[in-house]
């Protein structure tokens, strides 16, 4: 019994004891909880789950010369680091960035393990076309994009792979182009050929109609003197700036239904048909810096016109628009027709005839003694209306200013699809 007892009173004192340091855990308001070590975070990656990001339980091999983010594995970034050469490229690499180095050759051994790539980046080098080995590029079966500008080319590179969509060649020295150039490019969404030396003998052959999935084709600052024939019905944009292109065949544009823009400044346009831009899709239409005389049919779609630097002495807006149909509106919202020979502002009429026109920009005028005309800058009334800022700007210097946005807005010769 006095066994008993003595456990009897140890257990006494052992539940007071625990009691009295859970009353002390109660009154003790000021205290902080410490953090779980298991806290569970919002979002968990568990093993042998696929969430669409390459990873890789080991780092794979990158060239000493270049950096290879952990978070994009498959992208190896070597662009200026004043390289000579194509350094050895891991086999898992998809992004491949060479850009503003001084290579001079691409050999055929340059990718002979990358068979994955999708994209490769060799712009602003010196690279010519004697340099590229034959094939080279061609054996790349996964290759998208290929970048090319601003080196030392003299020829369309050929041949290229079949999987190829987009092809940058801008500010080059082509002036050749192989027949077979074109052959196999059925991917091809995206041409590039600006600042090159293209004359018209090269596109003889329609060799661009091959690519019958192009949708953009840029040969601004050429050598060209007429249109180029055979161009694919699928094309959506079409840049011909700065070249010495004088007229267009009346049917050209019927073969381009799809059109959506067409920039040809600075050429040497004069008598064009007057329904010559008569096309369901176009957008914006640039012909500025030009020589034309009078104005022509103006499409219901067409949102941007550009007209500046021609010798319009009268705008017709009969000839713009023939009829008005209050189901199908004309969709125009600015024009601009700053130097030219207008010694007077449009007919009100177009403000009928093009319902969703906010500006018409005059700026300067020519006159035929040589001096120049300001004109005030039309507003439509109901655009006035919802923005107070235009009731305060007698001068129309808001519209200059706002002019001036919408050209630097569109990028001289690149479009985003």
């Amino acid at each position: 019994m006095g066994f008993l007892s003595l456990v009897c009173v140890l257990f006494f004192f052992l539940e007071v004891k625990v009691y009295c340091q859970y009353e002390a855990y109660q009154w003790d308001e000021d205290y902080d909880q410490e953090t779980d070590d298991n806290y569970q975070t919002e979002f968990q990656l568990h093993e042998n789950v696929d969430y669409g990001v390459p990873s890789y339980q080991h780092p794979l091999g990158c060239a000493s010369e270049c950096f290879c983010p952990v978070n994009f594995p498959s992208s190896m970034y070597c662009d200026n680091r004043k390289l000579k050469s194509i350094p050895h490229i891991p086999v898992h690499i998809q992004q491949l960035y060479l850009q503003f180095n001084e290579i001079e050759a691409v050999t055929a051994n340059s990718f002979i393990n990358a068979t994955y790539l999708k994209e490769i980046n060799l712009s602003h080098n010196k690279i010519k076309s004697q340099k590229i080995d034959y094939g080279v590029f061609a054996k790349l079966s996964n290759l998208l994009q290929l970048h090319l500008e601003h080196n030392n080319l003299e020829e369309f590179p050929f041949p290229l792979p079949q999987s190829l969509e987009r092809l940058l060649l801008g500010y080059n020295n082509i002036s050749s182009l192989h027949t077979n150039a074109m052959d196999g490019l059925i991917n091809l969404t995206m041409l590039d050929l600006c600042y090159n030396r293209l004359h018209d003998s090269m596109f003889k052959e329609n060799l661009l109609a091959k690519m019958e999935n192009l949708m953009q084709l840029n040969l601004c600052h050429n050598r060209l003197e007429s249109m180029p024939p055979g161009l694919p019905s699928s094309l959506m944009y079409l840049s011909l700036e700065n070249n010495s292109i004088s007229s267009i065949p009346k049917s050209y544009f019927n073969a381009l239904p799809k059109l959506h823009a067409l920039r040809m400044s600075h050429n040497k346009l004069q008598d064009i048909p007057s329904n010559i831009f008569n096309l369901s899709n176009l957008v914006e239409l640039n012909i500025g810096h030009n020589k034309l005389k009078q104005a022509f049919y103006i499409p219901r779609n067409l949102e941007h016109l550009y007209l500046e630097n021609n010798e319009i002495e009268n705008v017709n807006v009969t000839v713009m628009c023939p009829s008005t149909d209050p189901l199908h509106q004309h969709h125009l919202t600015y024009l601009r027709v700053d130097q030219n020979k207008l010694k007077e502002p449009i007919n009100p009429y177009i403000f009928f005839c093009f319902p969703h026109i906010h500006s018409i920009y005059y700026g300067e005028q020519r006159s035929t003694n040589g001096q120049t005309i300001q004109m005030k800058t039309q507003v439509f009334g109901r655009f006035q209306e919802d923005d107070d800022s235009t009731d305060h700007d007698p001068d129309g210097t808001l519209e200059s200013q706002e002019h001036g946005e919408t050209e630097e807005h569109f990028d001289p010769h690149y479009y985003e699809i």
